[in-house]
């Protein structure tokens, strides 16, 4: 039996990776997710061009042709999390739908775990 992935995505994301991995100026083998101490919650989201293959520890998230690297400090901010890709008029943005986070701010943007 094996296990669920840590992270899934929406199919607004597996898109949205899909097309910024074939459109990037570079070779791209995904995208890494990460999580650094900062925002007005403490914890934020960051997201890359992973550029090469996993590093140490870091799990990798494959999903309908899209690939996902999740930092090896950030999988226990993440576990059960839920990415999607939103656009609207004023801004485009990855989102996450996160079980473990305890509180967000206003815009999204941090959280805070308890």
């Amino acid at each position: 039996m094996s296990l669920p992935p840590p992270i899934t995505l929406t199919p607004a994301a597996v898109a949205r990776v899909k097309d910024l991995m074939g459109r990037a100026d570079k070779e791209v083998l995904g995208l890494r997710v990460g999580v650094s101490n900062k925002g007005c919650s403490g914890l934020s989201y960051t997201v890359n061009y992973a550029e090469d293959g996993p590093r140490m520890l870091e799990e990798v998230v494959e999903q309908d042709g899209a690939r996902v690297f999740l930092e090896s400090s950030a999988v226990m901010f993440l576990i059960g999390s839920e990415m999607d890709y939103k656009q609207d008029k004023l801004q485009a943005s990855f989102t996450f739908t996160n079980p473990n986070a305890a509180s967000t701010c206003g815009c999204g943007e941090s959280f805070s775990v308890a």
